[in-house]
Order: structure tokens, then C-alpha cells, then sequence
């Protein structure tokens, strides 16, 4: 064991790598549904690991947290600005509100307690649970031209507050957002649910029949058909216009032994052998009086499924059922549909509507979702390969504009080098939606950099501070505690009257959107569980965009204003 803290002293970078090792090993467990998560287990495990005494050069954690920055700037840019300038609005403004008052109920609980600045930012991110606040807290302290040991003990301070709240900040955010605001409201999430997929054209939640099926679920089948059919005597073009709804397509026509070119005026005749793509039940629901046979030459169309950005302007905001007209639409069905930095997945309804950035993976022939891929904007076809020269330079030029510091009353204001990279990250991830002929990054890499880039963070700061940890638990752990709860609850209770008696979301969308403004993830599949359904993701992504960036920029604003 004194070999290696030995080890340990003379190599302190290793630390890291032992520091999430254990921290992504522990963080992947849970027991019950509860788990610690990948930060705080990271930083629990450096807290622990730095208490032989080891130091991390800050260096090496302002690098990592720029990276970590830009990732998050750039996997929610078409979300921000699709809230801030679109149909999202509403949405956006929420967050807003619910920012604010997140960040004045931490103030009032660390100006009352008479908590330092680094524990009032350690209670402000893990009340929060916005771990990346801390990094703008830290540039901050840094820059107020403290006495040194000050400075120090307040950045010490930070992570034991962090860690003392995060626990509460997670458990009780999910807890209060699944299970007590709801009934608080008199809501059951489940029927909420429910009638809100209705509306969207998904008919009865649970019921394979339902309409909604028709969107997602493909085959391809063979009939022979009689003449009691209902399509017989009719074009293609007549079957699949009355057919608009269930999404039927006829792929392919034998005749007499000879496979025809389908044309939408050729009338389909008795004993005709169709191949028909769209789902099982609407087939069998068509073509009645039908039989199903076997002609592998007839069903030996190509066929594939591929991932599609869109960013046909033309499509924003449109839902589903408004671009089943259009003919490009011929054939494709989509399987799932991804939006937003953590690529949640959102229901496939009649009237779910697209957003900038969305990523729709569809199925069909080759032919159709060829020419349906580039009407909707480009293949996201997988690649390995990362623009590093781009996410270079956004990063340069992100970090040089925040290191501008402007002096209004003799008050310096910056941005600071992660304000700046953030905003940086932002605009490029929206560029990359609207030109995504540059600047492609591998979801893979995006994760990467996100998680690494934020747990070598936490990491650093665990290691450097674990010798003021114990001394600062035994100091302030009661007391941080219950102000941790205090700033947990009171802004959701106030922000869930605001969004369902003010802003006036549906149910089913209120506490998806309290999730997403408050950035927990946790909270949102605990949502969806209590709900039965994916419904309250549509809620999530536009203001997890708008939460992520407004809580992280506020921990310099918590000391700017507490200073």
C-alpha cells in the first residue's frame, strides 16, 4: 500500500484515471432504481484517493472542462435556438423562469445560512445538480483578487457542498417530479398521457391496432388477389390515397409471370400478385378477401434503414401527418426519432412535430428513403471520424471572446474562457444542423467528450481538495443539507404552479419540461416510468437546452452576485 501512494505522489495523473475508474464503476450501479451517478461516485473516489495528498495542476482540469463545454454548446444548439426563435418558445421562457428561480432560492439559502462563496456554489450545483456550474463558480472566485488561503479554503469548500446536496438534488427532484407533484396537482400522469397521444393521432395508448403503429412498423408481404377484393378494379395511385392513413404501399406488380413497372395509373386486376409494404394490421385490414403467398423473386426489392439529419427548413415544426402528403414520403417509415445532446427518443405519432437537428432513423426500399433522405436533409451515416480541426478552433475562438473582460463601473465583466467556449459550442451545433457539410462529430465522440470531459473535472477537483473535505463535513454537513433540500423543492413547487396555472402546459408535457429546465435526467425516466410512456420527453429537450446553459452560467453569476 505505501508502494503505491508512493506511485500515486510521484505520478499524481494516474490518480485521475483511478478516480474514474472507480467512479464509472460504482456510478453504473444501482440498487432499487437509486444510484449515485458517474459524477458524485468520481468524486467520492478522488475525495477519497486525494487524501493521501496528491495535486492535479489546475491545468489539467480547465482543459477537460472547456472540452466538456463544447460538447454540451454543440449537442444543444438546434434545441436552443429552435426554443428561443421558434414553435419552442414557450417552452424556452419556462426554463428561463425556472432558472431564476433556482438560482435566487440558492442565493437566499447560502445568504442566510452565511455560507463562503465556495460552499454557496457547491450548494447551488448540487441542489441543482448542475456538477458543470462549478467550473464558471471556480473562474469566478478566481478572478475577485481574493488573499490566497481565501481563495483556497472557498474552492476547497465547493465540492464538500456539492457532494453533501447532490444526493438529496437527485433522489428528491425525481421522487418529487414522478410521484408528489403530480398528485399534488390532482394529475395521474398515465391518463395524461394518454389523451395527449390521441391528439397526436396515436389512438389508444397499449393497443397494437392504433394508428400510430402505421408509422413505424414495416413489412413487406405478397397477395394474390380475387375479385372480391376491395382493390381490385383500382389504380395503385387510388389504393394508396385512400389508404394515406394506415400508410400502405404497393412496391410491386406480377402479372400473368411478368413483373410490370409500377406506375400510380396502373389499375390492378384480378389474380394480379401485389407486393404491399406498410405494418401487418394495416395490410390485413386492405386487402380482404386476399391471399398471402410466397414469391421471393417479387419481394426481392432492396431494403435498408439509415439514421437522417434533418435540416430541410421547410420540415421544422411540421408533424408527421402533414408530410405523409408529400411524395417523398412514399415508402419510408420511421422507426425512432432522437433529439437533443443525450439523444432521448421521442414518440412516432400522426402529430409529432420535427426539429431542427432531429435524428429520424427510417426504413423502406432503398430507392424510397434515398430520395426521401435527401428531402429531409442529409444520411447520417456512420463514421469514425471526428472534425478535430473545427472542434479546435470553436474552442480558440469560444475561450478568446470570454477572455475579454470589459470594465463597467469599475466592475470587470467577462464571460470568461468556459462562458465563452459554451456560447461557442452553442452557435457551432447549430451550424452544424443548418451546414452539416462541416463539423461532423460521432454522437460517440460527442458523449465522450462530454462525460470524460466533465468527470476529469470533477476528478481534479476531488483530488486537490480532499485535504479540507473532512474538516468542512463535520463544519457544515447538517446545515448543508437541509438548505440543500430547501433549494431542491421550493423552486419545483413554484415552478410546477407556474408552468401548469401560468404558462398552461398539458399534463403530460408539465413535468417533462420542469425536468428538462432543471437538467435532470434521472427525473425524466422516473417520469416516463410513472407514466407509462414516452410523452413527457417531447417536454424535455427544449428546455433541457435553455436549463443546461442558463444553470451552468449561473455559478459565476451565484458568486458575482454573492460577492
Amino acid at each position: 500500500m505505501n508502494w503505491i501512494v508512493g506511485v500515486l505522489r510521484t505520478y499524481p495523473e494516474i490518480a485521475i484515471f483511478l478516480a474514474l475508474g472507480i467512479g464509472y464503476w460504482f456510478g453504473g450501479k444501482s440498487y432499487r432504481g437509486f444510484s449515485l451517478g458517474v459524477v458524485t461516485s468520481t468524486l467520492i473516489a478522488a475525495l477519497i484517493i486525494g487524501s493521501v495528498g496528491i495535486e492535479i495542476s489546475a491545468a489539467v482540469k480547465s482543459i477537460f472542462f472547456l472540452m466538456f463545454l463544447f460538447a454540451v454548446g454543440y449537442g444543444v444548439g438546434p434545441q436552443f435556438v429552435q426554443g428561443i426563435a421558434k414553435d419552442g418558445l414557450p417552452q424556452a421562457l419556462f426554463a428561463v423562469v425556472v432558472c431564476v428561480i433556482c438560482l435566487l432560492c440558492a442565493a437566499i439559502a447560502a445568504w442566510a445560512a452565511h455560507f463562503n462563496l465556495g460552499s454557496a456554489a457547491g450548494l447551488f450545483a448540487g441542489s441543482q445538480t448542475i456538477s458543470s456550474s462549478m467550473g464558471l463558480a471556480t473562474d469566478a472566485i478566481n478572478r475577485l483578487g481574493l488573499p490566497a488561503s481565501s481563495t483556497q479554503g472557498a474552492l476547497n469548500d465547493m465540492p464538500v457542498a456539492y457532494a453533501v446536496t447532490y444526493i438529496f438534488g437527485t433522489i428528491g427532484s425525481a421522487v418529487f417530479l414522478a410521484l408528489i407533484g403530480p398528485k399534488m396537482l390532482g394529475i395521474d400522469l398515465a391518463s395524461a398521457c394518454k389523451d395527449y397521444e390521441a391528439k397526436l393521432g396515436g389512438g389508444s395508448a397499449g393497443n397494437i391496432d392504433d394508428e400510430g403503429t402505421a408509422w413505424h412498423n414495416y413489412v413487406l408481404r405478397a397477395y394474390k388477389i380475387s375479385a372480391k377484393s376491395p382493390v381490385a378494379g383500382k389504380t395503385i395511385k387510388q389504393v394508396e390515397q385512400e389508404n394515406n392513413n394506415n400508410r400502405l404501399f404497393i412496391e410491386g406488380l406480377r402479372r400473368n409471370g411478368e413483373v410490370l413497372n409500377i406506375t400510380a395509373d396502373l389499375r390492378i386486376l384480378q389474380d394480379d400478385i401485389l407486393a404491399v409494404g406498410g405494418s401487418y394490421q394495416s395490410i390485413i385490414s386492405v386487402l380482404k378477401h386476399a391471399d398471402e403467398i410466397a414469391d421471393p423473386v417479387l419481394l426481392a426489392l432492396p431494403e435498408e434503414g439509415i439514421d437522417v439529419l434533418v435540416t430541410n427548413k421547410n420540415y421544422y415544426g411540421k408533424t408527421l401527418q402533414e408530410l405523409a402528403s408529400r411524395p417523398t414520403a412514399h415508402g419510408v417509415f420511421i422507426r425512432k426519432i432522437k433529439r437533443g445532446l443525450l439523444s432521448h427518443e421521442i414518440p412516432v405519432l400522426p402529430g409529432t412535430a420535427l426539429h431542427r437537428g432531429d435524428v429520424l432513423t427510417i426504413h423502406g426500399l432503398t430507392k424510397d428513403i434515398e430520395r426521401a433522405a435527401r428531402d429531409l436533409g442529409v444520411a447520417d451515416k456512420p463514421v469514425n471520424m471526428a472534425d478535430v480541426s473545427f472542434i479546435g478552433l470553436v474552442i480558440f475562438i469560444g475561450a478568446v471572446i470570454g477572455a475579454i473582460v470589459i470594465n463597467i463601473g469599475g466592475i470587470p465583466v467577462t464571460l470568461s474562457t468556459a462562458g465563452g467556449t459554451l456560447i461557442a459550442g452553442l452557435v457551432a451545433g447549430w451550424l452544424r444542423s443548418v451546414r452539416p457539410s462541416f463539423g461532423h462529430i460521432p454522437q460517440p465522440t460527442v458523449w465522450f467528450m462530454n462525460s470524460a470531459g466533465l468527470n476529469v473535472f470533477i476528478a481534479v477537483v476531488g483530488l486537490n481538495a480532499a485535504g479540507g473535505f473532512i474538516h468542512g463535513l463535520q463544519t457544515l454537513g447538517l446545515s448543508l443539507f437541509l438548505w440543500g433540500i430547501f433549494s431542491t423543492l421550493v423552486p419545483l413547487i413554484i415552478s410546477m404552479y407556474i408552468g401548469r396555472w401560468i404558462f398552461r402546459f398539458h399534463p403530460a408535457l408539465l413535468f417533462g419540461c420542469l425536468a428538462g429546465a432543471r437538467t435532470t435526467t434521472a427525473a425524466l425516466g422516473m417520469i416516463c416510468d410513472a407514466a407509462k410512456s414516452n410523452i413527457p420527453a417531447l417536454g424535455y429537450t427544449v428546455t433541457y437546452a435553455v436549463g443546461n446553459t442558463l444553470l451552468t452560467i449561473w455559478g459565476m453569476v451565484m458568486i458575482m452576485i454573492l460577492s
